[in-house]
């Protein structure tokens, strides 16, 4: 794979997934550049090596040099021809998520983000009543346990966690969960949980590796407020600092949260605004791109990162 441009900046998860999928990966700087060197940098990588593809990663304007040569190698008889991919198209074939430009001059990518047609509705509701009478079915000792030890290692707090949380087009509603910390873990401005957090009593760490403490959000879905995939419910404080800096944020709440969803289990924890923005790439291809196979590989997933004790 030759990417020309540096547009998009791979993130090292993404770079580590793409050398299993390729043997050999170039990337030619394209900015503030001379389109000769450009061009001869391009001849000397391509008349050396095979590649499958050429990723067009860049937001300067090409030249016409340049243009025609590409154009040309697709029409070259070698033992290979090159296919040429825009890096919009290349981050949904090869990694699943959507592009969402740092700049606003290109609002395309919004085209085909909508809400679920009544149809995709039906089969999320129903996806939704067969996976949490299955999921009742197996957790109920687990959640029993869960509020025994809750009781027996934190006494002074109650045992479900509710918090306000964004919903779909923006509207609150109360989230539902096992308390996972200390009472008043939040005092002051609100902050993320980390890695060994402190505030995060014994078996509230368990809870929170093996995704426990979700599993009351079982009434949220039942309710309505959530499905059992989707993006995952935020609060009003962090969706209105993460829209200050990426406005395209508010495109998750076209649908319904979820207990688990694509972006969880396709990229690690995260306490920035740069990770949401990873985070909201992988929500807006699963919006996009929603099939019942998207679904199913999502639980297989989240039953792997579980039973892997990935949760955090």
């Amino acid at each position: 794979m030759l990417i020309l441009g540096r547009k998009y900046k791979f993130t090292p998860l993404e770079l580590e997934e793409l050398n299993k999928k390729f043997d050999n990966i170039n990337i030619v700087k394209y900015r503030n550049r001379d389109e000769n060197e450009v061009l001869k940098e391009l001849e000397g990588i391509l008349h050396k090596n095979d590649f499958d593809l050429l990723v067009l990663n860049t937001k300067a304007k090409v030249g016409n040099d340049i243009i025609k040569y590409l154009t040309k190698l697709q029409f070259e008889k070698r033992n290979k021809k090159v296919r040429i991919i825009t890096i919009e198209h290349f981050l949904e074939e090869f990694l699943n998520k959507c592009y969402i430009p740092d700049e606003h001059n290109d609002l395309n990518f919004l085209e085909n983000i909508k809400p679920y047609s009544k149809w995709q509705y039906i089969q999320k509701r129903a996806i939704d009543f067969f996976g949490i009478f299955w999921l009742f079915f197996f957790s109920w000792p687990v959640m029993i346990y869960s509020a025994y030890r809750i009781k027996k290692e934190s006494p002074d707090g109650p045992i479900f966690f509710k918090q306000k949380r964004v919903g779909v087009n923006g509207k609150e509603f109360v989230c539902v969960k096992f308390r996972s910390m200390i009472p008043d873990a939040e005092k002051g401005k609100p902050k993320f949980a980390s890695k060994d957090d402190p505030r995060v009593f014994r078996w509230g760490a368990i809870m929170r590796k093996y995704r426990f403490d979700e599993l009351p959000q079982m009434i949220n879905i039942l309710k309505g407020e959530m499905h059992l995939i989707g993006p995952r419910p935020e609060r009003k404080y962090w969706t209105d600092q993460f829209e200050k800096q990426i406005p395209y944020y508010a495109e998750r709440h076209l649908v319904k949260p979820g207990i688990t969803g694509w972006a969880q289990v396709m990229y690690p924890y995260g306490a920035n605004t740069e990770d949401a923005k990873q985070k909201l790439m992988y929500d807006l291809y699963y919006i996009k791109h929603w099939n019942i196979a998207l679904e199913l590989k999502i639980i297989w997933m989240t039953a792997i990162t579980v039973i892997g004790k990935k949760g955090v």
